[in-house]
């Protein structure tokens, strides 16, 4: 019987190796030495169109997210995430929050939300939480700076616990100004604990 944990990470960046999707690696090659199955998942290589606020997908009752209308690769990607144990989630700050691409994504997680017409406010399908979560932010700004005066932290946590999972830990990698993403020992270490914490039970 296989027991090994599925740790997907879901990244929200525009750029292939820069420092959210070098980060994001790190931690899954930290979670895979530990023994967990990885998958990652690039957003900028998805077609997922933009939530129209049509509500369609928050009308049923039921623990099951709702249905979409739109047809794209939101779907697929969200089987994806479903069959995991734990995911990493990153995105950069642009213009004091998570950028547009993640932000496009959050917006269509809506289907996890049960809110019928002529209802005050929206609730949680399913508000058991069953996986673990890593998030990862990072800002031209020094990450201390940034975690307080920035909503990209806030967004993040909105995001996991739309998908069912709870954060146990954060890496912010601060002053992200380079065109190299290179990671300092700091991050590296951080990031290597942080996979292997997602690994374990």
């Amino acid at each position: 019987m296989d027991t090994s944990k599925k740790v997907v990470g879901i990244v929200g960046s525009y750029r292939k190796n820069g420092f959210i999707d070098t980060a994001i690696a790190q931690i899954l090659a930290s979670a895979e030495h530990q023994g967990a199955e990885t998958q990652k998942i690039y957003l900028q290589d998805q077609h997922i169109e933009f939530c129209t606020n049509c509500r369609a997908c928050m009308q049923e009752p039921g623990t099951q997210r709702g249905k979409c209308v739109l047809e794209d690769d939101m779907d697929g990607v969200l089987q994806t995430i479903e069959s995991a144990d734990s995911l990493v989630i990153g995105a950069p700050v642009n213009c004091g929050n998570v950028n547009a691409l993640t932000r496009r994504f959050l917006e269509r997680c809506a289907c996890y939300g049960y809110w019928p017409w002529d209802t005050p406010a929206p609730k949680m399908r399913n508000p058991t939480i069953r996986k673990k979560a890593v998030l990862v932010l990072s800002s031209a700004a020094p990450a201390l700076m940034a975690r307080w005066l920035t909503g990209a932290l806030g967004a993040l946590k909105n995001l996991a616990k739309m998908l069912g999972a709870k954060p146990i830990g954060v890496l912010w990698i601060g002053l992200a100004n380079s065109q190299e993403a290179e990671l300092s020992d700091k991050d590296k270490k951080q990031a290597q604990q942080l996979g292997q914490k997602l690994a374990v039970a």
